[in-house]
């Protein structure tokens, strides 16, 4: 059944949402029909992009659906400042070398949930590397010390005595400055960003722009219900295979189920509602885990993919049977026996012989099936041995 209007209007300023400011603004942008010009920001500090990074970029693809005109703004300037947000240390400049290396993976990235052939792609260097001395001034003059400093992570670092670089209180400035130049009725980020959002309404009114509203998206939580983060490593990836994708959204914990139907999904939120209701009444996580690692990994690869991986998944996890397609590494040559931490490396299920020592010391590694917790062993080779680590890594022998 098709929506209405009004349906599409509420979800949009709901789903996912945790701020719109001023809301007032944003009904009556979207309830005049007209088509809104709508960007959203990121910085290129990393090559890779997960679930979290997603969020605010599926809420700019509903906003491309509802008809809007939608902007991807690469932070190819702003990247190298370094953003202070929810920081109580600095941030290390990057270089323009690494800002290079970042993007180049962030709009192949980004293709997975967006229609990149109806977005605008800016860079912000394209304006902001050529700001003038005076230029700065007046855009500083805008605001005034107290409004930057009142902050968090500013206010924690001066009772911590820690130092507040200069760059770091131009960085809302110049966030806000794009508004100014891209001239838009609304902004999306996350919720972290609602102060440099701010920044660029009220830099849009003083320099005579349109005036936009601001959206902010809820946070997405990593698989042990902390920051996702690839520090902490529990980070879902939008490049991750099919098998580690659906492995890692079956381990996360069970109060972010519903989180996770509402913030990664296509489910209608009805379904979501029932989703959660059941939960309280008793039902199997696992079930609804089965479903929410099925429709994520359907978005990022495809049906098929998502189910031949459920069933590996179901032949490992539940039946505790071997992949059918176990990745296969060739004997050593002329070697008979190899220690544990130097086959690990070898079959690349480790970066390292410490990582590998560790794995075996924490039991996660087994051997033809059993389990081996003695890092000094030496294992003796063989066609089709099978080795695993964790639940979810594998390699054959051939």
């Amino acid at each position: 059944m098709p929506k209405h209007q009004s349906d599409i209007i509420n979800e949009l300023l709901t789903r996912s949402v945790t701020d719109v400011v001023p809301r007032e603004l944003a009904n009556t942008k979207l309830a005049s029909g007209k088509k809104l010009r709508i960007y959203f920001g990121i910085d290129p500090t990393g090559d890779k992009l997960h679930l979290g990074h997603a969020v605010p970029l599926r809420k700019l693809r509903a906003f491309q659906e509802a008809g809007h005109e939608v902007i991807l703004l690469i932070g190819s300037f702003t990247a190298m400042i370094g953003d202070p947000s929810g920081r109580d240390t600095l941030r290390e400049p990057l270089t323009e070398t690494q800002v290079k290396k970042n993007f180049a993976t962030y709009k192949k990235q980004a293709e997975l949930v967006l229609d990149m052939k109806k977005v605008e792609v800016r860079f912000n260097n394209e304006w902001l590397g050529k700001l003038k001395p005076k230029q700065i001034i007046d855009l500083a003059s805008k605001f005034t010390a107290q409004q930057v400093l009142e902050r968090d992570m500013f206010r924690i670092r001066q009772q911590r005595n820690l130092p507040i670089a200069m760059h770091e209180l131009l960085y809302p400035l110049f966030v806000g400055y794009d508004s100014v130049v891209l001239d838009v009725d609304a902004e999306i980020g996350g919720n972290d960003q609602l102060f440099n959002m701010l920044c660029g309404r009220t830099l849009q009114q003083a320099y005579g722009k349109r005036e936009k509203f601001v959206l902010t998206t809820k946070l997405l939580e990593g698989t042990d219900g902390r920051k996702m983060s690839k520090t902490y490593n529990n980070a879902i990836y939008l490049t991750d295979e099919p098998n580690e994708m659906y492995g890692k959204v079956m381990s996360i914990k069970d109060e972010l189920i519903k989180p996770y139907f509402e913030l990664c999904t296509d489910l209608p939120m009805g379904e979501i509602k029932e989703i959660e209701a059941g939960l309280k009444k008793g039902d199997n996580p696992k079930t609804h885990k089965s479903l929410l690692a099925r429709e994520i990994v359907t978005i990022y690869h495809s049906a098929k993919a998502a189910q031949k991986t459920e069933a590996e998944f179901n032949n490992v996890h539940r039946d505790k049977t071997m992949p059918s397609d176990l990745p296969a590494v060739k004997l050593p040559a002329g070697k008979k026996t190899m220690p544990i931490t130097d086959l690990l490396v070898y079959i690349k299920l480790a970066t390292s012989k410490s990582e590998a020592r560790r794995l075996v010391e924490q039991g996660g590694v087994k051997i033809g099936g059993k389990t081996t917790i003695d890092w000094k062993d030496n294992i003796q080779l063989k066609t089709g041995l099978v080795i695993q680590v964790g639940p979810r890594r594998f390699a054959k022998l051939v």
